[in-house]
């Protein structure tokens, strides 16, 4: 056996794996914490500007980021809650928040989007995600909302657009859900009518990713959902060294018990 060959089968026999399990809540902060440890977003932190668009995987962004807490239901746009889609009441809605230099600043996203350079970065949580690693974003406004407003300028100027996205979102195809919506061309809805925007050349974070970035280790989606509590919840096998497993685990275990987001009333 060559010497290449035999380090990579001592490579192998190196490896180990584990089985773990997150319930959407747990998965945006899991997510969430990886985002923030990504290399654009903490050059960015330093000097530059960021856009956390309003959602509920980007509320938890943000808490990570400003270190208090951000209500999930209030940072919302548009949801999908009590059986419906629906959206957060604009009289209850928080504005995205805008950093410059890592600093919260008073100045709208569509402000300050005009003003970003390539090395600025744009996240916002997307409502499906693909095999592909394509993602969907559904729009309730006619006008095409938030992403209308961003991705052109992003995609021209060739900015950081981070999308974190739970495996519960998982489709088969993001281009054929495209295809499928649209506010005009739906007849009935549970709550509202909503088109779906493609997107293909975002950088994606799932809780594959994550993991990845918080832990070095290699997960792959085997199951989904469960009861108890776990409806929505992926079930992940994560492969590396035993350090690295073991600190996947632990990385997890840290964030067990994260609540549900609540759809608030006032």
């Amino acid at each position: 056996m060559n010497e290449g060959i035999a380090r990579q089968v001592a490579d192998t026999d190196n490896q180990v794996s584990g089985i773990l399990v997150l319930t959407p809540a747990e998965s945006k902060r899991l997510i969430a914490r990886a985002v923030v440890a990504m290399p654009p977003v903490k050059k960015a932190l330093e000097k530059g500007r960021i856009i956390i668009a309003n959602g509920t995987t980007t509320a938890f962004i943000a808490e990570e980021i400003l270190g208090r807490p951000v209500s999930k239901y209030r940072y919302a746009a548009g949801y999908i809650g009590e059986g419906k889609l629906a959206v957060t009441p604009s009289e209850l809605r928080m504005e995205a928040y805008v950093l410059v230099d890592g600093r919260p600043v008073d100045v709208p996203a569509k402000e300050i989007i005009r003003e970003f350079e390539a090395e600025d970065v744009f996240i916002k949580g997307a409502n499906a995600v693909d095999p592909e690693g394509h993602v969907g974003f559904l729009m309730a406004s006619d006008r095409g909302g938030t992403i209308s407003m961003a991705q052109g300028t992003l995609v021209a100027r060739g900015c950081h657009f981070i999308v974190p996205v739970g495996l519960e979102k998982l489709v088969p195809s993001v281009s054929e859900a495209s295809r499928k919506c649209g506010i005009l061309r739906l007849k009935y809805a549970m709550g509202l009518k909503v088109g779906l925007m493609p997107v293909v050349n975002a950088t994606v974070v799932t809780e594959i990713q994550a993991l990845r970035i918080l832990a070095g280790v290699e997960a792959t989606h085997v199951a989904s959902g469960g009861i108890g509590g776990c409806e929505g919840a992926v079930t992940l096998v994560v492969e590396g060294t035993d350090a690295a497993v073991r600190r996947a685990f632990e990385v997890v275990e840290e964030l067990k018990g994260e609540a549900p987001v609540p759809v608030e009333t006032q």
